[in-house]
């Protein structure tokens, strides 16, 4: 199906400014919306990632799942990319493209996802086990998900940007892991990506002070090696430098006057792995 005149217009909304945008509360409502068809997309494809399975499977399984219900793909045709899908294995820290490889036991994996819906962009990612993983590669997920939670525990009015980084970065060293430099957070909205740029590393107190109607991503990427990259051949595919081992979670965000609004919570529960297959299905 060829959507690219209507995701044009919608991308083409409103633009990315320097100025920080604070959204109201049909912001908030719109964010919710979609933030909310963006992580039962994750929550769909739980059953899904398993041995064997091939990664472009995964990416046609979202696509279907996304225009079935009235929204799309934020990623495809954006700056040529050609997927639904960024789907990011073991030494690959980010936008992994979908392909006909296979996924195999062992394996740890970053399925990242944006949906537009009535004009919003939902994005988040989350990792995957698949089958029997060693358990250096599962306590790496679970220090990315745990720089995740600091990061947004630290994302409340009245903290700075580097307060969010700091957050992060000293949990992360504190287990002798990397944070990743070259890719960072950045705001959402009608815009995929807006200002500010969140990094993930920082000095308390310095920086943008969070105020109420900030919206956007936090999205730690985690080495178990150094922090350097490189991006591959194909543009997007972003690897370790060392081949080491990379996590990244991902949710985007609403600041408040109190705790910030996490939109993209997962409806089943299936926020850390391993997940509940069961739960997956049921959405129980």
């Amino acid at each position: 199906m060829n959507f690219a005149p209507t995701y044009e217009a919608l991308a083409d909304a409103e633009e990315r400014t320097a100025t920080i945008k604070l959204h109201g509360p049909d912001a908030f409502a719109g964010m919710h919306k979609a933030g909310r068809l963006a992580a039962e997309v994750l929550d769909m494809l739980v059953p899904h990632v398993m041995p064997e399975v091939v990664t472009a499977d995964l990416d046609k399984l979202a696509y279907d799942f996304v225009l079935a219900r009235g929204a799309l793909p934020a990623t495809i045709f954006y700056r040529g990319y050609a997927h639904s899908l960024c789907i990011s294995v073991n030494h690959v820290v980010c936008h992994g493209m979908p392909s006909a490889k296979r996924l195999k036991d062992g394996d740890i994996v970053n399925i990242d996802v944006t949906v537009i819906v009535d004009g919003w962009h939902g994005d988040t990612s989350r990792m995957f086990l698949v089958g029997d993983v060693p358990l250096k590669a599962r306590r790496l997920v679970d220090i990315t998900w745990e720089c995740l939670q600091r990061g947004i525990g630290a994302a409340r009015a009245g903290n700075t940007l580097g307060d969010i980084g700091h957050a992060i970065q000293s949990y992360a060293e504190a287990q002798r892991c990397s944070v990743v430099r070259d890719f960072c957070g950045h705001g959402v909205g009608r815009v995929f990506h807006d200002a500010p740029n969140i990094v993930h590393i920082g000095r308390p107190r310095t920086g943008e002070v969070l105020k109420p109607g900030m919206i956007f991503t936090i999205e730690p990427m985690i080495n178990l090696g150094g922090f350097k990259v490189k991006l591959l051949d194909d543009g997007w595919t972003a690897v370790t430098r060392d081949r080491s081992l990379s996590a990244q979670f991902e949710h985007s965000v609403g600041i408040t006057d109190g705790d910030p609004e996490i939109f993209t919570l997962s409806p089943a529960g299936l926020e850390k792995p391993p997940y509940s297959t069961a739960a997956a299905i049921t959405g129980a």
